[in-house]
């Protein structure tokens, strides 16, 4: 008998039928003898609405409103729970649902983007050894104050990859309105191929990138418990994508898959004086905005007198990024300041790229050939980021693939 914990996001329980068909795909799990355990996200559009309702009445300036945003925004999954413990009760199934909270689910005081602190599992293993379901409100937890808090974007996933780490899962199931993770988006590139395995650093580098499969923290926290994931649809029956130890992968292409993001906004800033401490600065204001800054490029003009900074902000948060920037435009003194929305970053990704030479030229001169124009560059161990004009995304996406062979895996 294996544990199996099951996540169905919102596409998947979006209506009451589809409800039931996540009941026939629990079901169908049940008989293959094995314990199952949910988590389900809001209903598709409910946790939208639920915001909505909470922006209207309160601009969530104060610790205080945030904590009421969790109350209400926490529910879009309880709701959800609850509907699908019925509907495996009219099956014939014992089910039992949980809000974060029951659990419990303990996490931080950080409410709407709460971090998972620990699970007590007794309560979960109690119903499970009673040959019940338990079915789980995704997305939220208890502070130590015992107050609801909400976990962020992807949290459902999060709580999922959490309650099997906890629980000694045998596999976490995800399943989205997507059948795997592909070498890119197949929306952009018709050749792209659906990959049977994933190396955790890999799907974590391109979840950051870009890649709207996963989110960032459900990735992590599946690699640093050593969490087995699959990616797989609600509306189909084949195999997934399954996330694993890199030394689980047989055979590493150079390049596993090309990642990309519109959500991008770059600054540029010139003639900063050349002086220890300008940079710091620079992004001190950003910090304390809580800006994340991504790709970041510094040029020294000749003599070595002054330098330009380039730097990446998310899209939505440009704005503020200026009003940071402009609080310490009498320290920087620079010379002039340019903004630019129209960006974006595409990102080629792959634990190959550790034992294989000439990965960035490949690169490069696929753009190249395009006439694409890279105006940042970003690396790591195992991807390389560029920054072009957003119009060049899909023309950069589709070189890419071609570049390096993606359709052929």
């Amino acid at each position: 008998m294996a544990l199996i914990v099951q996540k169905f996001g919102g596409t998947s329980v979006a209506n009451i039928e589809r409800i039931r068909n996540v009941a026939t795909n629990v079901k169908k799990e049940l008989e293959l003898g094995n314990q199952v355990a949910v988590v389900v996200s809001a209903m598709s559009g409910v946790t939208n609405q639920l915001v909505d309702y909470v922006r209207e009445l309160s601009p969530l300036a104060t610790d205080e409103a945030w904590r009421e945003y969790d109350q209400v925004v926490s529910s879009g999954e309880q709701v959800t729970s609850g509907l699908l413990a019925l509907a495996l009760h009219e099956m014939g199934i014992p089910a039992w649902s949980f809000a974060g909270g029951q659990i419990p689910l303990q996490t931080d005081k950080t409410h709407g983007n709460a971090r998972i602190a620990g699970i007590n599992a007794v309560e979960i293993r109690k119903a499970l050894d009673k040959s019940m379901v338990v079915v789980v409100a995704g997305f939220q937890g208890m502070t130590p104050d015992g107050r609801i808090a909400t976990l962020g974007r992807g949290g459902s996933d999060t709580s999922a990859v959490a309650l099997a780490a906890a629980l000694g899962a045998d596999r976490c199931d995800i399943y989205t309105d997507v059948d795997g993770v592909y070498t890119t988006d197949p929306r952009i590139v018709e050749g792209a191929r659906k990959l049977p395995k994933i190396a955790y650093e890999e799907m974590m580098e391109m979840a950051s990138l870009g890649a709207k499969v996963l989110q960032t923290r459900s990735v992590e926290m599946a690699m640093n418990h050593n969490v087995v994931v699959q990616v797989l649809s609600s509306f189909t029956d084949i195999p997934g994508t399954l996330l694993v130890k890199e030394e689980d992968i047989v055979e590493q292409k150079k390049i596993t898959g090309i990642a990309f993001s519109r959500d991008e906004a770059r600054i540029s800033l010139t003639d900063i004086a050349n002086v220890p401490g300008m940079v710091a600065t620079l992004f001190a204001p950003l910090t304390e905005a809580n800006i994340n800054v991504d790709m970041i490029v510094q040029n020294v003009t000749e003599g070595g007198k002054s330098t330009d900074i380039t730097f990446t902000v998310p899209k939505a948060d440009l704005e503020r990024a200026l009003a940071a920037v402009e609080k310490v435009r009498g320290k920087l003194k620079y010379k002039s300041l340019h903004a630019d929305r129209n960006v974006a970053k595409v990102s080629i990704v792959g634990v190959g790229m550790r034992s294989h030479a000439g990965i960035a030229q490949t690169m490069f001169q696929a753009l190249a050939d395009k006439n694409i124009n890279i105006s940042v560059i970003s690396t790591s161990e195992i991807k390389v980021s560029v920054l072009i004009a957003e119009e060049y995304t899909e023309l950069a996406v589709r070189a890419l693939h071609a570049a390096f062979g993606l359709e052929e895996c």
